[in-house]
């Protein structure tokens, strides 16, 4: 079989595979990881990866700077499998429900991990300094800070309820420090207003880091995390780690944003031709909205990616060729509306590959990958996991 490129594609492995799988290139995703680690050594502040993406020890040992860690996940179960795996430093960036503090206990008694906590209120804190003083175990507590107003967090400069949080926790817990996300950089795509966010963010966390230090609270970690910030951000001074994560794969958003190139995007799922509805300008295949998700969050940015964008076998996307519509198990090819593009000739049983438009998303939806280097499959597979 011959690729978009010209050349022979026969031994790639592919058709070794069922289909829809995930298909993750090696390579790219240890560019990636290169790229980011040398932005933030140049800023001298430590890259905590956040696993949520990946979901895969594999891909953490390629991401973290020692097998022990630093690592940020955003499940309890994520926090299990990673701990089973040898991580030993972690922090939960979502805020604590009461409820699970038992489950956060057992994952640091049964493996020895440093794991952490995040929350953003007083009556939480209250609830963690109770558990700790009862369990016998200090749980380690970063406090949310709200750097851009898109979710969860304390104000920056709201002395009283960051000092307030911080005593309640003194009275059996561990404070560490801040915690931020700026998660309004992923609605833009201005490189001037992408890092407009990054100093914003950057503000936020050294001044909520100020207002503990200054009530005599201890305050040695100043955390922030989003790829698009991290990307663009010029100086770092006052943070001591950044917890990016999807930067590793990459996908069809982060693309519209600016944080990534179509081309660096490490992960596909592969599809099979099944079908054509010559009349209507369709290709059907066998990646439904089960293989790729639901996730159409291109729909709101400059170009809209449909359910995501189609390449042949070697990764090369077709002109203008999306992924139009999505049932369960049936994907449906199109030209994107208004192209002068011909479409191509995919036969039955064709081998397709289709960029995702959210990596985390489309990735929710298997249990594992199947590695290729070089364009060719390696025959390893990486499980990762799911669930909470």
């Amino acid at each position: 079989m011959i690729g978009q490129s010209g050349t022979s594609t026969e031994r790639d492995g592919l058709d070794g595979l069922d289909t829809p799988c995930l298909v993750l290139d090696a390579d790219k995703l240890q560019a990636n990881i290169d790229r980011m680690r040398g932005q933030l050594d140049a800023l001298h502040v430590t890259l905590r990866p956040h696993l949520k993406t990946a979901k895969s020890l594999d891909v953490a040992r390629a991401a973290m700077a020692s097998p022990n860690g630093p690592a940020t996940v955003s499940t309890l179960r994520e926090a299990e499998y990673f701990a089973e795996g040898g991580i030993r430093d972690m922090i939960y960036a979502v805020g604590i429900a009461p409820h699970k503090l038992d489950r956060v206990g057992a994952i640091r008694r049964r493996w020895n991990t440093d794991l952490a906590i995040i929350l953003d209120s007083v009556a939480q804190a209250e609830a963690v300094a109770a558990w700790s003083r009862q369990n016998g175990d200090p749980l380690p507590v970063l406090i949310e800070v709200d750097a851009d107003g898109h979710r969860s967090g304390v104000a920056p400069r709201d002395a009283d309820t960051l000092v307030a949080i911080g005593r309640a926790l003194s009275d059996g817990a561990a404070l560490r420090g801040v915690l931020l996300h700026a998660g309004d950089s992923y609605g833009l795509s201005d490189p001037a207003a992408l890092r407009a966010a990054a100093e914003a963010e950057r503000r936020a966390a050294v001044a909520a880091a100020a207002i503990l230090r200054e009530a005599g609270l201890p305050c040695p970690i100043v955390s922030v995390g989003s790829t698009p910030t991290a990307r663009y951000a010029k100086t770092l001074e006052g943070v001591t780690e950044v917890r990016a994560g999807v930067f590793m794969i990459g996908d069809l958003f982060q693309a519209g944003v600016g944080s990534c190139a179509v081309d660096d995007i490490a992960l596909t799922i592969l599809t099979t031709v099944i079908g054509h509805q010559r009349d209507k300008g369709w290709i059907i295949t066998d990646a439904g909205w089960m293989a790729l998700s639901r996730d159409r969050g291109t729909a709101r940015q400059a170009v809209d990616q449909g359910y995501g964008l189609v390449c042949d076998r070697a990764g090369l996307p077709y002109p203008d060729l999306i992924v139009q519509d999505a049932n369960q198990e049936h994907g449906i090819l199109a030209l994107r509306k208004g192209s002068s593009a011909a479409l191509p000739h995919l036969p039955i049983g064709t081998r397709l590959r289709i960029l995702p438009n959210h990596a985390c998303a489309t990735g929710a939806q298997h249990d594992r990958y199947h590695v290729i280097r070089g364009g060719a499959m390696t025959g390893q597979i990486w499980p990762r996991i799911n669930g909470w």
